[in-house]
């Protein structure tokens, strides 16, 4: 299933999964027509779904969100079961790991396992892959295919055109809530799934030639205990990011990737303050609000909750982060202003909603996602850290934000992006590292590295010793 964002994908299969009610239409389900209304009745009927925005329990363990899914009968030997099919397909997973101190790729395996546990007739994915490595995407592929053949029906959501190219046999595009064409994805290509999906080429980002300036942002030898039993404690990690350019760090969700974006965005003060030096400034014991009055600004990866509040309007949203006088003014804040920068907002980044009145919650995924990266690029920072930046975004809009992110790096910004879009991270950076156990791998120029090797090193298959580079660059 093709699509942009808010064409109406992720509405649809919550109908097939009983999440929403349709209004008018009937589904056949194994040739009889049913009315599915709740997943407690499709699990029955044998359908299972993998969500992008997930359906956990915070509070709980993974195995009682698990259990939530599972009948009775089969849920005594439930932990065990778990790491079974964890380790079998290269997911790893604690059962007794609370879900409020994983991360969203941690998350998402959850969702992947409980829906693995059901043995469904008809699995739905949205989205699957972004926690794993390519090998394990491979790894999860073969899975999927032997599923397949064993009768397994797989409805299968990716904005990754290669995915859809490497394992369906058919592709049904979406575009405004419509179905607008089929296809045979095995004899497409990139560019004309592009062209199904949005109606026009596929766009790519270009670059030009820049020289980096002075460093902006330093990690000197950062060490941070985690903050709760499961967590990723950060051991010596060395950090360079110079204005002008675009630094990225690869890595398996829950390598310590939560940890670091907090002690950077200020979220976790250290003790330490010259750990991290933003713009010329020791700033490790200082948190989030002095930072951003330096000049940072901060992409999480999780939209509803941490990005926006979800039952916020935009231009609430937009107020949230503000360092910009023309929103916020000797302590007053200016409502034309806060209107202005959202609407300005959602119309440079193609964001479909109502209007600046609209809550958080009623966008979806991708285009809630554009939003939050248009809002603080629009802070015009001298620091960027992005989560994440295009998860869940379609091709176009992906291409849109990875453009501005090259723009930004033009115009003498420091971009940090973390993420485990490894041909994202190869495409836009200029210097590359991997995060694995708490530890970073020496940072390498990008055409000094290739994507098997920071595979391997997010696997943690290769050397991810970190040399520090502060002294060599700074």
């Amino acid at each position: 299933m093709l699509g942009e964002n808010g064409a109406g994908k992720s509405t649809l299969m919550k109908i097939i999964y009983g999440i929403v009610e349709p209004d008018a239409g009937t589904i056949r389900w194994e040739g009889n027509v049913v009315a599915i209304e709740n997943p407690g009745e499709a699990r029955k009927l044998g359908i299972g779904m993998v969500f992008q925005h997930f359906s956990l329990f915070d509070t709980l363990t993974v195995a009682d969100n698990i259990r939530l899914a599972i009948d009775d009968a089969r849920a005594r030997d439930l932990p065990a079961r778990i790491r079974n099919v964890s380790a079998r397909y290269g997911l790893p997973l604690d059962p007794a790991r609370r879900v409020h101190s994983m991360s969203v790729g941690e998350r998402q395996r959850v969702e992947i396992v409980r829906c693995l546990l059901q043995q469904p007739r008809l699995l739905i994915m949205d989205e699957p892959t972004s926690v794993l490595t390519p090998q394990a995407v491979l790894r999860l592929f073969d899975t999927l295919k032997a599923l397949a053949a064993e009768g397994c029906s797989i409805l299968y959501i990716s904005h990754k055109l290669d995915e859809i190219r490497a394992i369906c046999h058919r592709a049904t595009v979406l575009r405004g809530g419509k179905v607008t064409g089929t296809c045979d994805p095995r004899s497409e290509t990139n560019a004309t799934l592009a062209r199904m999906m949005i109606g026009g080429e596929l766009p790519r980002p270009s670059h030009r030639e820049h020289s980096p300036g002075p460093p902006a942002l330093v990690v000197d030898a950062l060490d941070l205990a985690a903050d709760d039993p499961f967590g990723t404690t950060l051991r010596a990690i060395s950090l360079t990011v110079r204005a002008g350019e675009i630094v990225g760090i690869a890595g398996v969700s829950g390598n310590g990737q939560k940890e670091l974006l907090a002690a950077l965005s200020g979220e976790r003060t250290l003790e330490r303050s010259d750990a991290v030096i933003l713009c010329g400034k020791r700033v490790g014991h200082r948190g989030a609000r002095a930072r951003r009055r330096l000049g940072l600004a901060f992409v999480p990866e999780e939209r509803l909750g941490r990005g926006a509040v979800p039952e916020m309007t935009l231009g609430d949203n937009a107020l949230l982060t503000s360092r910009d006088g023309a929103l916020v003014s000797k302590g007053f804040i200016r409502n034309k202003g806060i209107r202005a920068f959202a609407a300005r907002t959602i119309a440079h980044y193609g964001v479909k909603a109502t209007g600046v009145d609209a809550v958080a919650r009623s966008l979806s995924g991708g285009n809630l996602q554009k939003f939050i990266v248009g809002r603080e690029i629009n802070q015009r920072p001298k620091v960027l850290i992005a989560a994440q930046p295009t998860w869940g975004v379609d091709v176009g809009a992906a291409a849109q934000i990875r453009q501005a992110l090259i723009d930004l790096r033009d115009n003498g910004v420091a971009v940090l992006v973390v993420s485990e879009e490894l041909d994202e991270l190869m495409e836009i950076c200029d210097r590359l590292a991997v995060i694995a156990q708490g530890r970073l791998s020496p940072v390498r120029p990008i055409h000094d590295t290739s994507a098997e090797e920071i595979g391997m090193l997010m696997a943690g298959t290769g050397d991810a010793t970190a040399d520090s580079e502060v002294a060599a660059l700074a």
